[in-house]
């Protein structure tokens, strides 16, 4: 009787060892997750899906901007690459040609669902190589005090380049203060500003595989940069955009570019703002802005490919990604129309700028190596802003330096 029970119970270990192990051996999908905590948005609906799919867990290993790409790459280059990471989307086509990741294809309900040409971020030969899941625009900005003191009309922003150097120079000339804040630090988002005059002016950097950044169109753009220097911030190389936003919440500077970020914070001041679609070049076919995208990556070889792509397009699906990028302050742009949208606009209309620069908006160029691409765009912006170069002969030296990169 006692080895009867002995038995028994032996068999009810095992039993139970073994539902544990069950239990301890949930297949996980490890996500590399960019900032300094998991969004408690996100948080919720990694548990909403764990409860629909049991046997799966979702683990977000929180790294900090600065190392997350970096870190996501060199676990995947060392063969232990993490199940999904959250990546700029300008990344993905190195990562494609080194045979990091894998395709996230689309079906074509799911590309309408977006705004027009934010699926482009992530499509590279055919194939879209990641699922968006933040996204960024930017609008103009501008000071109505310091507009009014300059003798300039406090609710009329400029609507072209040429507006918008002219009353740059006159707020400079009038009141002493920067008319403009040009961000030209050695930072990704000194291209990104250029970026944004681009596509203003009906520009592109590269079409497939061909350099066509030395164009009239870019060149216009590069020359209005020069041309409004002098009456930007001083010293522009000492300066990235969120530096120069702190300007503007200061009441330092007459106009900016940014994002719905800038928005958020200055509900919070007493400055007297507006918001408006960005200036537009003399070959523009609509208000332009470039389309940022982050995307969520999913890692080859791990063995939990198809369910983390799952996962991915669930927690950027239209009801967890709404409430995840309506928060203002996360200075986000929506991915996609919807009536929730439409809601906000009406109820804040600083969100109608950065919506309407989507239509002729352009994306963040792909090259095999970003980070060559992204350094030769810095060096030329910043050989024309501090005068060490004039702007055709900096874009000829950028087309020719960016074809090793394409």
């Amino acid at each position: 009787m006692t080895i009867a029970y002995k038995t028994g119970f032996l068999a009810l270990a095992l039993l139970g060892s073994t539902a544990l192990a069950a239990q301890a051996a949930d297949q996980e999908i490890s996500w590399i997750y960019c900032g300094d905590k998991i969004d408690p948005i996100h948080e919720k609906y990694i548990k909403e899906w764990e409860a629909k799919n049991p046997g799966w867990k979702v683990t977000p290993e929180v790294v900090g901007w600065a190392q997350c790409q970096d870190k996501a790459t060199t676990l995947a280059a060392a063969g232990t690459p993490v199940g999904m990471a959250y990546v700029g989307s300008r990344t993905l086509k190195e990562f494609a040609e080194n045979e990091l990741i894998v395709p996230v294809p689309m079906t074509e309900e799911e590309k309408k669902s977006y705004y027009p040409n934010i699926v482009d971020t992530v499509t590279f030969e055919g194939n879209q190589w990641g699922v968006p899941i933040a996204f960024s625009t930017k609008a103009l900005y501008w000071n109505k005090d310091l507009f009014k003191q300059a003798g300039l009309d406090p609710e009329t922003p400029p609507k072209t380049w040429a507006d918008e150097i002219a009353f740059a120079k006159q707020i400079k000339e009038k009141t002493g203060i920067p008319g403009y804040g040009l961000p030209a630090k050695t930072f990704d988002n000194t291209m990104h500003q250029f970026m944004h005059w681009v596509y203003t002016n009906n520009g592109k950097v590269i079409d497939g595989d061909k350099i066509v950044i030395d164009s009239p169109e870019v060149l216009a753009a590069l020359q209005a940069y020069k041309d409004i220097t002098p009456y930007s911030v001083e010293g522009a190389t000492a300066y990235e955009q969120n530096e120069i936003r702190a300007i503007f919440l200061d009441g330092k500077v007459g106009m900016m570019q940014a994002g719905s970020g800038a928005a958020a914070r200055l509900k919070e001041t007493k400055i007297n703002w507006g918001i408006a679609p960005l200036p537009l070049g003399p070959s523009a076919k609509g208000e332009g802005t470039l389309l940022i995208t982050d995307s969520l990556a999913i890692f080859k070889d791990t063995g939990v490919e198809e369910k983390a792509i799952e996962f991915a397009k669930f927690i950027t699906s239209p009801g967890p990604q709404g409430e995840y990028e309506l928060q203002g302050g996360a200075g986000l742009t929506p991915l996609r129309p919807s009536p929730k949208v439409d809601e906000f606009v009406k109820a804040d209309a600083s969100w109608k700028p950065l919506i309407d620069g989507i239509a002729y908006g352009g994306p963040e160029p792909l090259f095999k190596d970003y980070k060559g691409f992204q350094n030769t765009m810095i060096e030329m912006v910043q050989s024309v802003v501090t005068g060490k170069a004039e702007p055709a002969d900096a874009l000829k030296k950028a087309a020719a330096d960016l074809e090793q990169y394409k």
